[in-house]
């Protein structure tokens, strides 16, 4: 039966210091990206075009450089015949493609990205009416 090591030490220090510090990169959820248009998008079925759109909407995507949209173009082929016939060995390179874009939480984490969410100020720009305001107050009237 296999027992919990002793417990970590309260003065650990780390010999092995952080090189990247003050390297993250912030974005917003709703930063604007200026995406470029999938090329062939005519030969791509609707859910790889849908795939491609989504990339384009994501957070990360307001980092990319012109490499980091070849290679979404570059993979586009791939992830349509995965659509047409799944393939374990054909998901793998997506999912291995993906990973170095940020596709998942812990990519970004470990490419130092970090997704902030819009506050309350940055949601509708000046002299717009918040809608969900004047909703609460519609349903607190109602009561």
């Amino acid at each position: 039966m296999a027992v919990p090591g002793p417990p970590p030490a309260e003065a650990k220090r780390r010999r092995n210091a952080d090189t990247y510090e003050g390297h993250e990169v912030t974005v917003t959820e709703d930063a604007p990206v200026d995406a470029p248009e999938l090329p062939y998008a005519g030969k791509y079925s609707q859910a790889t075009c849908d795939w491609y759109a989504t990339w384009c909407r994501s957070p990360q995507a307001a980092t990319f450089t012109t490499t980091d949209w070849q290679r979404l173009h570059m993979i586009a082929p791939l992830v349509n015949a995965y659509w047409v016939e799944p393939s374990t060995k054909v998901m793998a390179e997506i999912r291995l493609n993906e990973s170095l874009l940020g596709a998942t939480h812990v990519d970004r984490l470990r490419a130092r990205i970090k997704v902030e969410k819009p506050t309350a100020s940055d949601a509708a720009p000046s002299g717009v009416a918040d809608m969900r305001a004047a909703r609460r107050r519609r349903m607190s009237d109602a009561s």
